[in-house]
């Protein structure tokens, strides 16, 4: 038996809508056919999963089709491959001489990739035991006392940073807590990221100055044709901004405007891409106002999907951040440094906008803010590996090359947002609000000190300790000491029983 994925369109009922997912197609006795219960549970979970978990559901389900094939004659129950196949795919399948008798030839995964994919896998073969009453590969059983502890500490750690954890049922955690998955997983490591890699943000005016010159152009006494202004505003939105480098790509043109009580500075709303408040300046065929973007996309722009939902190279991803505003569902740029980061971007707006003009390009055939200059695909919405590699040449134009360790990729922006809010102590809630993550606890990425900086920090305390110089942090920790020790003498004896 052998298998290949594809990309299928599931028309379910007589709308003639298509569902696009991938399928995993098995080879038997020369026929193809669809490997069906996988079909049914990726539609059963089409709007609420992204393609990306889709690919890896099938990426894990045909890694075990090819372990069983390469080992039927290995296993007698279920449980006992599953328990061998998480082995092979944490450990891979080459032997210590090079060699691989089942012809796998699997590298060994690391545990932060490979953990997500089996427990994905567990709770699809849970699902097949339910809906068509399969033996489960990963059955669960009675907790022992301690991993019953383990279960509780897990589910009040979640709960308290979650943003729904006053929602969470004690009831439900405590049936949960007493079970336990027959084949457990490998603990992930816990650590630091390495040190944050943000961009420097004493080369960020050259980065959008020099580095976003427009070629052929950079001597030109027109202001408009000199500079690429598009990705200005995308980079500005991203380093000053905090956004993720997809979510300048949702903005419509008209969630742009000058902020109302400092006009020249802007004020700039990221709705979310399906149920954002649409615009109200179109009504439908029933005379009302439409109920969000992806009715307004319906009605007005056909053919054009929310970014989200699109394929190809239009999509554009959206990771659910925290919003501002519940009733119109988008989220508030705060600008910082506020003041000359809201003033630069209206300015860069406005002239990218007039770009715009003179390419004749309106917002006839669709609402987004940014689109393509470049002839065949003119007027289209641009897109995230157009931008990308702008970024890299703007990079390369101030001498700096493009590598995540150095900071100078897109995301770098996003941490450099989040060091400078260390920086300048604004405090975590603040911080949070800037970056718009649900959990507070989620920042910590983009505010964690550099290597550098905790290195510079512990020369200081070293060169402060050899020249004589007794640090605050000893003066406490003394005075902690004595007060302990003081305390236990005024304790009243314990009598002997």
């Amino acid at each position: 038996m052998s298998h290949v994925r594809v990309t299928a369109s599931i028309v379910n009922d007589s709308t003639g809508i298509k569902t696009h997912i991938p399928v995993i197609l098995l080879e038997e006795a020369g026929h193809c056919t669809a490997l069906m219960p996988l079909v049914d549970y990726l539609l059963v979970h089409s709007q609420a999963r992204s393609p990306s978990w889709m690919s890896k559901m099938c990426q894990i389900v045909g890694m075990l089709l090819d372990y069983m094939e390469a080992n039927h004659a290995n296993f007698e129950k279920p449980a006992a491959l599953f328990k061998t196949f998480t082995q092979r795919v944490y450990t891979g399948t080459i032997g210590e001489d090079g060699k691989d008798a089942s012809d796998l030839y699997w590298f060994p995964k690391r545990t932060a990739s490979g953990k997500p994919l089996l427990n994905m896998l567990s709770e699809f073969s849970d699902w097949m035991h339910r809906e068509y009453g399969t033996t489960p590969l990963n059955p669960w059983r009675e907790a022992t006392a301690c991993e019953q502890r383990l279960n509780w500490a897990a589910f009040i750690n979640k709960s308290e940073r979650s943003f729904l954890g006053h929602l969470d049922s004690y009831a439900d955690a405590a049936q949960t807590a007493k079970q336990a998955r027959d084949t457990l997983q490998r603990k992930t490591p816990q650590g630091q990221h390495g040190g944050t890699k943000a961009f420097p943000d004493d080369r960020f005016m050259d980065l959008l100055f020099i580095g976003f010159v427009v070629p052929g152009k950079q001597n030109s006494l027109d202001i408009v044709e000199q500079y690429d202004w598009r990705g200005i505003c995308i980079t500005i939105l991203m380093h000053w901004g905090g956004l993720r480098v997809s979510e300048p790509f949702h903005l419509w043109v008209n969630d742009v405007v000058p902020f109302p009580l400092r006009p020249d500075e802007a004020s700039v709303r990221v709705y979310h891409p399906i149920e954002g408040a649409a615009p109200r300046d179109f009504k439908g065929p029933s005379g009302r106002f439409m109920a969000n973007r992806e009715a307004y996309l319906q009605a007005r722009y056909p053919g054009y999907p929310p970014r989200n939902r699109a394929k190809g190279n239009r999509k554009a991803g959206w990771k659910n951040p925290k919003l501002d505003d519940n009733s119109q569902n988008f989220m508030y740029v705060h600008w910082f440094p506020a003041g000359i980061a809201g003033r630069l971007f209206l300015q860069a707006w406005k002239l990218y906008m007039y770009q715009r003009m003179r390419a004749r390009i309106g917002a006839d055939k669709h609402p987004w803010l940014f689109v393509s200059f470049r002839e065949g695909q003119k007027g289209e919405p641009y897109t995230i590996d157009s931008y990308q590699e702008a970024h890299a040449r703007a990079i390369r134009r101030i001498g700096l090359e493009p590598a995540k360790q150095n900071g100078t990729t897109d995301h770098g922006h996003r941490h450099a947002y989040g060091q400078r809010t260390r920086r300048a102590a604004v405090g975590s809630i603040v911080t949070q609000q800037g970056l718009h993550q649900k959990s507070i606890e989620s920042q910590a990425v983009y505010i964690e000190p550099s290597i550098a900086e905790v290195t510079t920090a512990l020369e200081i305390a070293t060169e402060a300790l050899e020249t004589g110089q007794y640090l605050p942090m000893l003066d406490d920790l003394d005075a902690l000491i004595l007060a302990a020790r003081k305390g236990q003498k005024n304790q009243p004896k314990e009598k002997r029983r």
